[in-house]
């Protein structure tokens, strides 16, 4: 199973040093792992571990804990399908046994060529545009038995990469603090006034 790449670990010492302790990086880097595997390998856990100075159970503990991290690997295109009441009053149960049925596996399962993962999910807080869907997190609205056969075609083919991404990509542009604006390292308190406190107040002043 795969640990961070030589380039995410780069990445990853940069998203640390965002923070005043290297354990609140956590969150950011168990997405930095999916998006580089698709899913959390328990080796990237093991090295996200080694870079914050946690054990790994900790990591574990907190990735199991939320339901879009993914212990094992899924589909490049997670289509999660909402059944909670409002889906449910105008047919969200009906999409997603139409969906199961053209994809031709269950709820839970993937397809055999690795493209579909398919989940029965809870309310995804789109209730006036029901019955809705998501793919990879990325909403899709009042859709229909046809809306989805369209959707899953243009998925296959690869027409929907401009706004659907492979699972585990959250954002195209990854975000970029400058040097002189990071927390740093540091035990909160003992590090004297932050930096970009003092940026602020110095602005302030001269203003």
């Amino acid at each position: 199973m795969p640990r961070l790449s030589a380039e995410n670990t780069i990445t990853a010492k940069e998203i640390i040093g965002r923070y005043p302790r290297p354990k609140s990086a956590l969150i950011p880097l168990l997405h930095l792992a999916q998006e580089q595997d698709g899913y959390v390998a328990e080796d990237a856990m093991a090295h996200i571990a080694e870079l914050i100075g946690v054990t790994p159970a900790e990591v574990l503990g907190t990735c199991s804990f939320y339901e879009m991290f993914k212990r094992e690997p899924v589909g490049e295109y997670l289509v999660n399908v909402c059944t909670n009441i409002a889906c449910l009053l105008v047919g969200g149960a009906e999409l997603l046994e139409h969906i199961e049925g053209r994809l031709g596996i269950k709820s839970g399962s993937t397809t055999t060529d690795g493209t579909f993962t398919v989940e029965d999910v809870e309310c995804i807080a789109a209730c006036t545009e029901a019955p809705c869907l998501q793919v990879n997190y990325r909403y899709f609205y009042k859709v229909t038995p046809d809306d989805a056969d369209a959707l899953l075609d243009d998925l296959r083919h690869g027409r929907r990469a401009h706004e659907v991404p492979k699972h585990g990509v959250l954002a195209r542009t990854r975000q970029q603090i400058p040097g002189d604006r990071r927390a740093g390292n540091a035990v909160p308190g003992e590090a004297g006034e932050p930096v970009w406190l003092r940026s602020a107040a110095s602005s302030e002043v001269s203003s």
